[in-house]
């Protein structure tokens, strides 16, 4: 299964509504938090997840870049999001976290950037709807994509398999036709998608594409 989820990073945000309904096709809306202090970029915040879920009709993924996910992820969790994803680096207890969410009715995902060591987390990933592994440094879009993460993508897909659960595996930045298989190869099954997606004339058919493309590789 491959599911591919546009990054509205790209997308033109005084025209979110336009730009989220020329990819009812994907899987997912990849929807990035940022607070200026976790990355240095800021985005937008609570209120903005909470009219995204009202306007668009593939379900929302959002990713957390921010500090103090502790107590601010059950609240995106709240506003009906799909998957609610936090980084490792911002929280003190990952474990604990990802159960709040899941007792909310919220898909639960942990994050990881390109620098950090996946060794401690590979044996939670049973806690753990979705494993995000950034193929870039997280903070802004349209980055080239660093193939020194796969081998982590791997470990953490022998993890899942090892406990058998079907957690899914996602990677975010440089995502385009031409990486897209190379991390399929590694084990991604959860594609986040920005420029790729909304720089093109036809975002739904690029959607189709890069599934094609994910599609015509398999782990």
């Amino acid at each position: 299964m491959v599911r591919i989820n546009p990054s509205i990073l790209a997308a033109d945000f005084a025209n979110l509504e336009r730009d989220v309904a020329k990819i009812s096709n994907a899987d997912f809306i990849h929807v990035d938090v940022m607070d200026n202090h976790f990355v240095p970029n800021l985005t937008f915040g609570l209120q903005m997840v909470q009219r995204l879920q009202e306007v668009s009709t593939p379900p929302l993924d959002v990713h957390l870049m921010i500090d103090d996910v502790d107590r601010w992820a059950p609240d995106y969790a709240r506003t009906g999001a799909s998957s609610v994803t936090f980084h490792a680096e911002a929280t003190e207890n990952p474990v604990q976290l990802a159960r709040t969410l899941r007792a909310l009715g919220c898909r639960a995902g942990l994050a990881l950037k390109p620098g950090t060591d996946e060794e401690s987390y590979l044996e939670l990933v049973p806690e753990f709807d979705q494993i995000l592994v950034m193929t870039v440094e997280p903070g802004f879009g349209g980055q080239s994509f660093m193939v020194s993460t796969m081998p982590k993508v791997r470990r953490f897909r022998e993890a899942a398999d090892r406990y058998g659960v079907e957690t899914w595996l996602q990677v975010d930045g440089g995502v385009d036709e031409n990486t897209i298989g190379i991390a399929r190869d590694a084990g991604a099954d959860t594609f986040v998608a920005g420029s790729a997606v909304f720089r093109s004339s036809d975002p739904a058919a690029q959607v189709e594409a890069l599934r094609a493309a994910a599609g015509s590789h398999s782990h």
